[in-house]
């Protein structure tokens, strides 16, 4: 599966032989085909007078569309033609990528692959472009792992490009957190915050076919494992709001669902959502997070375009020495769970019933990451640790006896006293891995300050 399409040029001066940097741009293609990259390749540009090479490169690569441009310099090369090439794809991001020499009868023998770079890497950031600049080592293996990374961001930026997020309510709470700007989230982003009345979704889960109604339940008592018998209304109640829900995501092409929880669902409805969020994480497979989070929405978005995950949203519980305790009271997404998706029909407060999901999460290596804003000023807080089977604990509140909430402890890499000074929400994303490489990257190509 392609992780990003992009256009590839290698340039070599008119003096160097046609036939080494036709062997040296082939042996870039194929390595960059190895790692999953898309080309639309066109034969090497050499500076040749008539600017011939230039005009047919930029010819043949205007006729397909693609994530970014790879500027792949094989010897040197006078700027001018490279600039040439590149000045309609301006609005693109761009690899200006070095190859390097090789040793030939005991010889390092060079085409000035670096001098051509070098000689490219001021004029580019002066032009404003939006570029990263790698080059190889001649006596080292070619370092992909880098290009990959930047390949997944350009190709995330592109599908960020008018995604949606679909949100039902605003501001659950009154909470501060949850707020965003749509004008500097489109620009920035790119991505639409839509909004659905609760009437119209009273409306349609009311009109949902009793077949389809018991469709759904059929599905949660034969997939789910029930730690006690649940009212079958609840359960009726939980899939009429879901299949509503869920064809109104198609419908919009929505990449996330947002629902004011505690102010609406809850309180006005009777109704804790925890049902509808976890069928939602199945299938269309929507990215879900409740109370209005608008920016825990767009970080998991973001996080779905870099690496496919339908990552978790966790809330901090408790701070400790080497570690955060971070679980949620409500509901995980499927590809989170280990083992069997376990739910347990319960009440908090003065809530009414619903089905808790009580899942056990996965644990291992993770990326905690959270979208923060001020103003059109954008933000990614991250930190990478370890996850790990939490100990007994309980929120306080829930019914007797009270549930093992889903939870993680993450031993944090870095000190807790320093990521707690740095805070950005009681919401952060969960993504299993280490994804800062490529949440990095992206935010660089999006102008979103590292924190």
């Amino acid at each position: 599966m392609s992780i990003a399409k992009a256009g590839f040029v290698c340039f070599g001066e008119v003096n160097t032989p046609k036939e080494i940097i036709a062997r040296k741009a082939a042996e870039a293609r194929r390595l960059l085909e190895g790692t999953g990259i898309e080309l639309v390749p066109t034969d090497p540009v050499s500076d040749d007078p008539a600017g011939v090479d230039v005009a047919r490169a930029t010819r043949e690569l205007a006729r397909e569309g693609f994530d970014f441009l790879i500027l792949c310099v094989a010897g040197w090369i006078p700027s001018h033609a490279v600039v040439s090439v590149l000045a309609p794809f301006r609005h693109l991001p761009m690899l200006l990528w070095g190859l390097a020499g090789w040793v030939e009868r005991g010889r390092l023998v060079t085409t000035a692959d670096q001098a051509g770079t070098s000689a490219l890497r001021k004029p580019m950031e002066d032009m404003g472009l939006r570029f990263r600049y790698f080059y190889e080592i001649y006596d080292r293996p070619a370092r992909m792992d880098r290009i990959v990374r930047f390949a997944r961001a350009c190709g995330a930026a592109r599908l960020l490009q008018g995604a949606r997020v679909g949100q039902m309510g605003y501001r659950d709470m009154n909470l501060y957190g949850t707020m965003f700007d749509g004008v500097s989230l489109r620009a920035r982003i790119g991505i639409e915050m839509e909004f659905m009345e609760m009437l119209e979704m009273i409306q349609r889960a009311e009109k949902v076919p009793p077949r389809e109604v018991q469709e759904v339940v059929d599905h949660v008592l034969h997939d789910w494992t029930f730690l006690k018998p649940a009212d079958p209304a609840t359960l009726r109640k939980g899939a009429a709001w879901y299949v509503a829900i869920r064809d109104k995501a198609r419908e919009r092409g929505w990449q996330a669902v947002s629902l004011i929880d505690v102010d609406g669902f809850k309180k006005l409805l009777g109704f804790p959502p925890s049902m509808v969020f976890t069928l939602l994480s199945e299938d269309p497979a929507l990215c879900t997070v409740p109370e209005n989070d608008s920016l825990g929405a767009v970080t998991q978005v973001m996080v779905r375009m870099l690496t496919g995950q339908v990552a978790p949203y966790l809330e901090f519980y408790e701070f400790m020495e080497d570690r955060v305790l971070m679980g949620v009271p409500d509901f995980i997404p499927r590809e989170a769970v280990d083992g069997a998706l376990t739910v347990l029909p319960s009440r908090f407060g003065d809530l009414g019933e619903g089905i808790l999901n009580v899942s056990r999460l996965k644990t291992g290596r993770v990326t905690l990451c959270r979208l923060t804003a001020a103003g059109s000023r954008y933000a990614m807080h991250m930190a990478t640790g370890t996850a790990v089977s939490p100990r007994v604990w309980e929120e306080c509140g829930w019914a007797p006896p009270a549930p093992q909430l889903p939870s993680l402890e993450v031993i944090l890499d870095g000190r807790v006293e320093d990521f707690a000074q740095k805070v950005m929400s009681q919401h952060y994303i969960v993504v299993y891995g280490d994804a800062t490489g490529e949440i990095s990257e992206l935010c660089t190509l999006l102008g979103i300050e590292l924190v």
